[in-house]
Formats: structure tokens, C-alpha cells, sequence
């Protein structure tokens, strides 16, 4: 059905335009029903529904309907892997129509700036692009049965913390390059119905009022053409944000901001055309889930709880198999500690959880039971702990062929709403499996954790599956993966580090509550550690196999820069699967980006030759003096790695500048920043020949390549005003060059 929206907003009164752009209650936009204005559902989350049929609690503390709860972003980013995180959207909007909800309330997709931020469990990378590529086809999953998607926070979310009123503070190129370059990808590549803007403040303005943010970047330059939503009880002042560009706001807020926008509109002080615009964009979208309505809509939940667990494993991260550990056999005797066996940590807490259709530990899906022996051996909790829980763990896994300890964060340690104080697991677990270790040999541990821990035990033990927060299904998953039926093909989409203060935002998280000052700059996660060569526990694409993999032969395909192509062989004696991650870097890039990634299954021995695309803003970077993006041009690095640290090989490919930076030359302009300008580059090589002669005491003495090289590097801070003291040219000469250093950029 063909609506004419405008026909139809021309019909509103302005009552019903201003009551159209807040909700009616907690999940329902209002209805106007004489122009047939259906109201419609929006419900959180990410992994899974939690559509409530009461108009309260937004923040996840009641029971929502049972839903599968499928694993976390902190999990699903681990597999690297788009054609999942589509499927995972497909079954997501597949339950969405079925439950009559027109927006699903994600994915989450801030940067994980701090592995102390509260909500990381609920978010994908600390990278931009690996978390714009998966949120992207998460998104077209969810959208292919005509429900929206909204992306969240938009943007630099990264904290808990005073999230309402706290600052973000940082450079434009920071901004861009970092926090919300995964949304641009998301917009251009997915186009999603809705963005929902964050609580912060970006710079000292509320992203709800930043016009700047909603409408020149996200619209103008982007091209987003749905509507933007406020996180509930996000807006601040509700006239500067329909400016701005903040179409809805919610909840409901009892007809306050209503009456504020209709005020406003009658003093002159809101164009009305400016209202229309916003309900232009909510009309639309809701006229577009509405049309597309198909009645009489089911999905199997067994089904989808096998696609949880299914997903479940391709996400687990094999961190450490020390002689092969793992697989175990289930022929031998095992004991199983700690009550996440029983019982997994499987979701956050917060707005996110939902109230799971079904749920087995790994003590319960093995399939063996009669050759385990279990022990809780620390409280679920994650505090207490007796000496008879310890002496009887210690002997089951003394007596046992091998131990597997189930350990974690307790719930309670991770949720929205506040952020860690520390990355430590609780003490009870750390000495239990110390304890465990010193006894016996072939100790496994598996992870149930939303973030990064510190790991005090990491040497001792043998191996280290990391399931991270794995829906549902977890524990079926576990199982699968520690006896070999699935093979575990995850890698860490964030750096472990060994400590917190290692971390590059450590001296500014979380700020005062008024501001947190973004220092560290673009040197975030992996950025940060290898740039300054900072040991870590694992670092970023990390990630074993039950099998190993040889690289050969890069190259770019037809020369093109965008694609590269590696060969790649399973040397292992079983199946396995490799992700081939890209890594760029350049003297002008500063740092080594993740720039690409492809997953490849191969059986033993077999060899395959891996196209990846590279993201076409990899030889890009953000220049506030040109107000856009950049290729500086020169010789670039292209990294084929298993890792950020474990590069497999390399080439190189020049690329000429496509834009030169401004500059205004004046008596402060340094040597260096001519000498990198290409139109100014001349005239100052040729001074520098001078200022050698000069520094040399004559044409006729000689100067050695080291005494050059010394020269070259003192000049290169001076500024034009100290060019006469080095006799390079005459004081009353200075004026004239700047004139003509900035004629000879203004005509090139």
C-alpha cells in the first residue's frame, strides 16, 4: 500500500504531530486513530526479546515473555564472522514478527574502551570495523522480515558512570576514526530503520541536541533516512533536540515534552516544518513494518535454541591448549568444578536479559556423565568459599584424569548501570584454581565472562576455552567443543591485557562525572599495545584451533589495493577453520588497523587460496584542517596475520595522496610541516642545501651523511622566523617568503 505521508501530516493537528514523536508508554509509539496511525512495539535487545506485556521497567528486573537468549555481542563478535551474525539477525526478526514487535532495540555497538565499562558484555569489539561489519549484517538479518533494527548508543557510550550527564570528551579525529566509523559502516552498508542516540554528552553538548552529530553527519553525509530515537529518558530538552534531530523521544513523559514542542512551535520558536520532518521519518517506518504485516506468524523455539547453541560454538575462543590438552576423550575420567557447570553464566544484566526458553550446563549435556565426578568448589557468587568445598575439589581432581573448573564473573560483577572496579575474578576462584592446578596437570578451564580478566593462573593451567557470555545453549556448546565434536574457531575481538593499569585509558576512565577526557587519543585496545609494544595476556585475533595453518603467497588481486588474496593450508590432521585478519599501516597512519577479515574451513591438508576485501576507509585517516577523510599517500603495509601480534606475512603497496591537509604558512611554520607538504616541498629542500653549507662553514668542506642526517633533523622544528639567525635568509626577507610559500599553495 502507497501512504502519501504528507497528505497525511497535512490532516494532523499539531497536538497530534507533537504526540506522535514521544511514545505512549514504555515500548509503544501512540496511534492517531482517525487517520488510521497504528500505534506500534519496540522492545529491547541485542541477543534476544524481552518484550514485556506491562508498560514498566526498562531496565530488565522484571520477567519479560520466555525467549531464546542467544549469545552476547561480546561472544558473537569472537567469530569474526558475518554470515553468522546475518543468521543470528534473520532468527532475531523472525521472532520479532512473530511477537508483533516493528523494532528490535539493537545491536549494541559501542568501542570497548576500557574493559572496565559495565555494558562491554552487550557490545562487539574495541575495533570500528570489526564492529561495523558485524553490526551491519546483524542488521540485514533482522530487517529481512520488514522489522527495524536500531544500532546503539550513538555515540561514545563507553561507560557506565555517570552515563546521563558525563562528557566525552576528544578530538574530531578520534570522533571519526574511532567512534563512529562501525556506525558509519552500519548506515551505508546496512541502512537501518532507526538510530538510537546515547545518554553523553559528546564535547560538552548531549548527543540528543548535537545537530552536528543527527544531522550533518548521520543524515547529510551518511545518509540514514529513518528516524533517530532517544535511549529512554536520553532527551534533556526536548525542543533543542527535535532541532538537532532527535525525531522520538522515550518512554512516555507524561505529555511534558509534548506540550513543550506544541509551545514551542506557537511562539515562533520551533519551525513547524521542522516538526513535520520527524514525523515524516516515524511515519514512515511505522507505515513500513505496518504494511509489511503478515498475520498468524510462528517460529520454533526448539529450532532457534539450536541455532543459539549452534552459534554458541563458533564464538568460543580457544586461548590456550598447552600439549593438546583438548580435546579430552570421553572415555576418561574428568572432573567437573564449579558451579557454572551446573548453572552457566550465559547473559548481562540490565535492559539486555531475557528470560531464557531453556537452559543446560555443561554437567548436564555431557553425554559421558558416568565417567564425571563433580564438586562446586566456590559459591555461585563467586565469593564465598569453605575448606571442604576446596578439599573436595582438590580430590576429585586429584583422582581424576583431568580437571575442567567452570569459572567466571558472577552476574552481579557486569551489568548496565555501573562499570567494574577491577578485572580480577572473584578471589575464591582464583585460589581454587591454583589449588586445583598444583594437583593435577591437565587442568582446563572454561570461561564464562562478558570482558577481560586477569588471569593469575594462566601459566598453571593447560588450556583456557573462553565461551564468553554464550546464550543459552552455552553449556551444550561447551560440551561440544572440550570432547571435539565442534572444533572452537574464535578469536578475541579485544586485547586482554596483564593488568589494568597497562590499559591506555587508565589515568582518564571514567572522568570526574562531569567529563572523561578521551587522551589516549585513536590509541585504542590493540592500537595502543602494539604501537608502544606493550605485552599483553592475549592479544586482539587471538585464537587457537584444534589444528594448525600455514600462509603463503599474498598478494593484491589485479593490483587492486581493496583486495588482497593469501594462500592458506591446514597442516593439522582434522577440519578446521582459519580467520585471515588484514592489517594496514603507514608512516602518515600512525598505527596498524584492522583493515579486513575472512574465514576459511579446510579439512587436513587441504589448501585454499582467501580473497578479503579491504574497508575503503583502510588507507584513510580523519584531518579536522580538511573537515573530511584523507589518503596521505606513500608506501603502505598490508599484514596478513593470525593475530594483531602474529603476523604470517606482508607486502606493500604505494599510493598517491588524493587530498593535501591546508596549510597556512606564517612565522611559526616549522621546516617539517613545509617538507610534508608537497606543493612547498621544493622551495624548502632547496634551503635545507643552503642551511648544510651554512652549518658547514663553506662550499668547500665536506660533510659526512651522519653530519647531513644530524642537520636535516635540527631544522626540522625551526620555524620560519629563525631563519635569519642561521643566515639562510636575511631578516627583511622572511615576509616575502611567507607570502610566497602560501601563494605557491594557494596555486597548486
Amino acid at each position: 500500500m502507497k501512504r502519501d505521508i504528507n497528505a497525511i501530516i497535512a490532516e494532523m493537528t499539531l497536538e497530534e504531530k507533537a504526540g506522535l514523536c514521544s511514545g505512549k508508554d514504555t515500548w509503544h509509539l501512540k496511534a492517531v486513530e482517525r487517520l488510521r496511525i497504528p500505534s506500534i512495539m519496540v522492545s529491547d535487545g541485542p541477543h534476544g526479546l524481552r518484550k514485556q506485556s506491562g508498560e514498566t521497567d526498562n531496565l530488565g528486573l522484571y520477567s519479560s515473555i520466555k525467549s531464546v537468549c542467544f549469545p552476547a555481542a561480546c561472544a558473537t563478535a569472537a567469530s569474526f564472522d558475518e554470515k553468522l551474525l546475518e543468521r543470528l539477525g534473520d532468527t532475531l526478526g523472525e521472532e520479532c514478527r512473530a511477537e508483533g514487535l516493528a523494532v528490535l532495540l539493537g545491536p549494541a555497538m559501542n568501542i570497548k574502551r576500557s574493559p572496565l565499562c559495565g555494558r562491554n558484555f552487550e557490545y562487539f569489539s574495541e575495533d570500528p570495523y570489526l564492529t561495523g561489519k558485524l553490526a551491519a549484517a546483524q542488521i540485514r538479518g533482522i530487517q529481512s522480515h520488514n522489522v527495524g533494527a536500531s544500532p546503539k548508543h550513538f555515540a561514545a557510550n563507553n561507560q557506565e558512570f555517570r552515563r546521563m550527564t558525563c562528557s566525552s570528551d576528544m578530538d574530531s579525529k578520534t570522533l571519526r576514526e574511532i567512534y563512529l566509523h562501525g556506525f558509519e559502516i552500519a548506515v551505508k552498508e546496512a541502512k537501518p530503520w532507526t538510530m538510537m542516540c546515547s545518554y553523553n554528552k559528546i564535547n560538552g553538548t548531549y548527543v540528543g541536541e548535537n545537530y552536528e552529530l543527527l544531522t550533518n553527519i548521520l543524515r547529510n553525509e551518511w545518509g540514514f533516512d529513518g528516524f533517530v530515537v532517544s535511549d529512554w529518558g536520553a532527551v534533556n530538552e526536548r525542543v533543542p533536540a527535535v532541532k538537532a534531530g532527535l525525531d522520538l523521544e522515550m518512554p512516555y513523559s507524561d505529555g511534558v515534552g509534548d506540550k513543550k514542542l506544541v509551545e514551542a512551535v506557537r511562539d515562533g520558536l520551533l519551525d513547524e516544518k521542522i516538526l513535520d520532518n520527524a514525523v515524516a521519518r516515524i511515519l514512515d517506518i511505522v507505515f513500513r513494518y505496518a504494511d509489511a504485516k503478515a498475520e498468524n506468524i510462528q517460529f520454533d523455539r526448539a529450532k532457534h535454541h539450536e541455532i543459539a547453541t549452534d552459534t554458541a560454538k563458533k564464538c568460543a575462543v580457544l586461548m590456550k591448549n598447552e600439549n593438546e590438552l583438548l580435546p579430552l576423550s570421553r572415555q576418561t575420567k574428568v572432573a567437573y568444578i564449579g558451579p557454572f557447570a551446573k548453572e552457566p553464566r550465559y547473559q548481562g544484566g540490565g535492559s539486555s536479559h531475557v528470560n531464557a526458553y531453556k537452559v543446560t550446563g555443561a554437567l548436564t549435556a555431557a553425554v559421558n556423565s558416568s565417567n564425571i565426578t563433580y564438586a562446586d568448589g566456590f559459591g555461585i557468587d563467586g565469593d564465598s568459599l569453605s575448606k571442604e568445598e576446596i578439599a573436595a575439589a582438590v580430590e576429585i581432581a586429584e583422582n581424576a584424569d583431568s580437571a575442567v573448573i567452570f569459572a567466571g564473573l558472577p552476574e552481579s560483577y557486569e551489568s548496565e548501570g555501573y562499570d567494574r572496579k577491577h578485572m580480577r575474578l572473584p578471589q575464591s576462584q582464583n585460589e581454587l584454581i591454583a589449588k586445583i592446578a598444583a594437583v593435577q596437570p591437565n587442568t582446563a578451564v572454561v570461561l564464562h565472562i562478558g570482558s577481560p580478566v586477569e588471569m593469575p593462573w594462566a601459566k598453571d593451567v593447560s588450556a583456557i576455552l573462553n565461551m564468553y557470555l554464550g546464550g543459552e545453549g552455552v553449556g551444550e556448546a561447551a560440551d561440544a567443543l572440550i570432547y571435539g565434536d565442534a572444533e572452537p574457531c574464535g578469536r578475541l575481538p579485544e586485547s586482554f591485557p596483564l593488568r589494568l593499569e597497562d590499559t591506555p585509558c587508565y589515568l582518564d576512565f571514567p572522568g570526574d562525572g562531569e567529563k572523561t577526557v578521551y587522551s589516549e587519543g585513536v590509541y585504542v585496545g590493540y592500537r595502543y599495545y602494539d604501537a608502544k609494544n606493550i605485552e599483553v595476556l592475549y592479544p586482539f585475533g587471538h585464537g587457537l584451533s584444534y589444528t594448525q595453518f600455514e600462509y603463503s603467497d599474498i598478494s593484491l588481486t589485479d593490483n587492486d589495493p581493496y583486495k588482497v588474496s593469501v594462500n592458506v593450508k591446514n597442516t593439522g590432521c582434522r577440519e578446521g577453520t582459519e580467520t585471515v585478519q588484514i592489517y594496514i599501516t603507514s608512516d602518515a597512519l600512525l598505527y596498524k588497523k584492522l583493515a579486513g577479515f575472512a574465514k576459511v574451513t579446510l579439512q587436513s591438508g587441504e589448501s585454499k587460496r582467501v580473497q578479503i576485501k579491504i574497508d575503503e576507509r583502510a588507507y584513510e585517516q580523519y584531518s579536522e584542517k580538511l573537515g573530511g577523510w584523507y589518503c596521505a599517500g606513500g608506501e603502505f603495509t598490508v599484514f596478513a596475520a593470525h593475530s594483531s601480534r602474529d603476523i604470517r606475512l606482508n607486502t606493500t603497496v604505494k599510493l598517491s595522496a588524493n587530498k593535501v591537509v591546508p596549510l597556512k604558512v606564517d612565522n611559526n611554520t616549522t621546516i617539517a610541516e613545509l617538507l610534508s607538504h608537497p606543493t612547498t616541498r621544493p622551495v624548502i629542500e632547496k634551503m635545507l642545501a643552503n642551511f648544510k653549507t651554512a652549518i658547514s662553514g663553506g662550499k668547500d668542506k665536506e660533510v659526512s651523511p651522519q653530519q647531513s642526517m644530524i642537520m636535516r633533523e635540527m631544522a626540522m622544528s625551526l620555524p620560519l622566523r629563525s631563519l635569519p639567525g642561521l643566515q639562510l635568509v636575511k631578516a627583511d626577507q622572511v615576509d616575502m617568503l611567507i607570502i610566497q610559500l602560501n601563494d605557491i599553495i594557494k596555486n597548486n
